[in-house]
């Protein structure tokens, strides 16, 4: 056991451009932003984005870091459609894989468990099968008990991930991580078919303190699967990361409607410190 504290810094300096990169998070909930933010600031480019997408997609689209993004969607939710990815896909600026959500689990637990594929229903029957023409289907090498029939099923292929970024409410130096939120967001599915996982958190605490006042079945990372961990206090900014904070729905408004350079120029020129300066200062202007 050793301690995995690093700098945002420290864990985007272990990337490299043309990595598969998974994100955690659901759409504008729980988004590891602090590192996407670090992401921004380095070179790094040419990328596989599997996510969950939301405004981590969004600013890596429009920031031209992205080469190819596999998605069951890309959503703000409360403002439906990513407006940042939708402007960068109608420019066709990257290649799209969208399939359903149900394969997308399917091909993060194939990844976890080093599987090539597994099968799963959904898809069939849909334009998910017609939109993805590499997609392959698979029967069934056992009959149904009671039908006698052999079931086609959908060859959901491996998400395998180079590396995945994911936000946690509180985690520990070893790499534990614990979410206290309504929804595990598959955060643990993204860490587990990485060969490298970084986890940002609200706070680091001590190893004990994880179970103080929360159930063991809150300890969603394993630190066998966690390579990296970064303090990151309100890093899920501006998504949000319950009960720690909701989501910060008048930044998301502002962020949605301001154009991307206009937006990286006030609030993504300098490190993450600048960058919660410069929120507050946003803040300050909107009560005067």
């Amino acid at each position: 056991m050793s301690d995995k504290t690093m700098s945002a810094e420290e864990a985007v300096g272990r990337l490299e451009s043309g990595m598969t990169l998974g994100i955690g998070g659901w759409g504008s909930r729980r988004k590891p932003m602090a590192l996407v933010r670090a992401l921004l600031r380095s070179r790094i480019t040419d990328l596989t984005v599997v996510s969950c997408g939301g405004p981590d997609v969004g600013l890596l689209a429009a920031a031209g870091r992205v080469r190819r993004l596999v998605t069951p969607f890309v959503t703000l939710d409360s403002i439906p459609l990513e407006p940042h990815y939708r402007a960068a896909r109608q420019r066709a600026e990257f290649e799209l894989t969208e399939i359903d959500e149900a394969m997308f689990m399917w091909g993060l637990h194939a990844a976890a468990n080093r599987l090539p594929f597994l099968p799963v229903r959904a898809g069939l029957g849909s334009d998910v099968m017609r939109v993805n023409p590499a997609l392959r289907t698979v029967t069934s090498p056992y009959a149904d008990t009671r039908t006698g029939v052999r079931e086609e099923f959908v060859a959901m292929p491996a998400l395998r991930l180079d590396a995945a970024l994911v936000h946690m409410n509180r985690a520990d130096r070893l790499g534990n991580g614990q979410y206290l939120g309504p929804d595990p967001y598959f955060d643990d599915l993204f860490c587990e078919a990485a060969d490298a996982a970084y986890v940002s958190c609200e706070r680091l605490v001590e190893t004990a303190a994880l179970t103080a006042d929360a159930a063991p079945q809150t300890l969603l990372l394993k630190r066998s699967y966690v390579t990296g961990v970064v303090e990151a206090p309100g890093g899920a900014h501006f998504t949000s990361c319950a009960p720690d904070h909701g989501r910060d729905e008048a930044f998301q408004r502002l962020y949605a409607g301001t154009p991307y350079a206009e937006f990286a120029e006030r609030f993504l020129s300098g490190g993450e410190q600048d960058y919660q300066r410069a929120v507050r200062a946003w803040r300050k202007e909107g009560t005067t």
